[in-house]
């Protein structure tokens, strides 16, 4: 990596994590541009270069959120008995984030404000992939009724994502948060073969 590179890319992690902490703090309407980027020491022109604009530079933030969360999420899976009870952590886990402050503003209130439809956001697309992999190998392994694959993992990340959204724009989430999980948990269990 050559001198000029290198410093572009830092240049990029300082203004994402300015920004996510603006976001976090203010909002997206109230972040200032000029505030965030006197900060780390940089004009608005590296921003402009690097994000397009402060909706770009949103794009950004939101994607490195929701990849996280999608880490999050697969350790949760990751933890569970099996892959059925992994894939129910996952979803749990996702719902269950938009409790924190951070992502609850950015990504769950903000990012869609601004950002237009979640489930359209290429860090979601890649968490569908994954989700669909794992709803094949449980079809595969006779856990999950003979259903598309597709269509069940888009329903169960669907409604995942809307538990969140519904959390987030709530007056009081810690009270719908259980309900949100107990309804998804419901749901998600229509699926298995032997359903209890």
């Amino acid at each position: 990596m050559n001198k000029r590179t290198k410093t572009m890319a830092e240049n990029r992690t300082k203004l994402i994590s300015a920004a996510r902490k603006a976001f976090a703090e203010k909002g997206y309407t109230a972040a200032s541009m000029d505030e965030l980027t006197a900060e780390v020491g940089l004009t608005r022109g590296a921003l402009y270069h690097n994000f397009g604009d402060k909706r770009g530079l949103l794009a950004a933030v939101v994607d490195q959120l929701d990849t996280e969360m999608a880490v999050r999420a697969k350790e949760a899976g990751a933890k569970a008995g099996d892959l059925w009870q992994g894939l129910l952590a996952e979803g749990i886990a996702y719902i269950r984030m938009a409790l924190v402050p951070e992502i609850q503003r950015i990504v769950l209130l903000d990012g869609p404000a601004v950002l237009g439809d979640p489930s359209q956001w290429p860090s979601q697309n890649s968490c569908l992939d994954v989700t669909r992999q794992t709803v094949d190998q449980l079809i595969a392994q006779g856990v999950l009724k003979p259903v598309d694959a597709e269509a069940a993992a888009r329903l169960l990340s669907g409604a995942a994502l809307n538990a969140a959204l519904w959390i987030a724009a709530n007056p009081t989430p810690q009270k719908v948060t259980p309900k949100a999980v107990e309804a998804f948990q419901l749901l998600a269990s229509g699926l298995l073969k032997n359903s209890p």
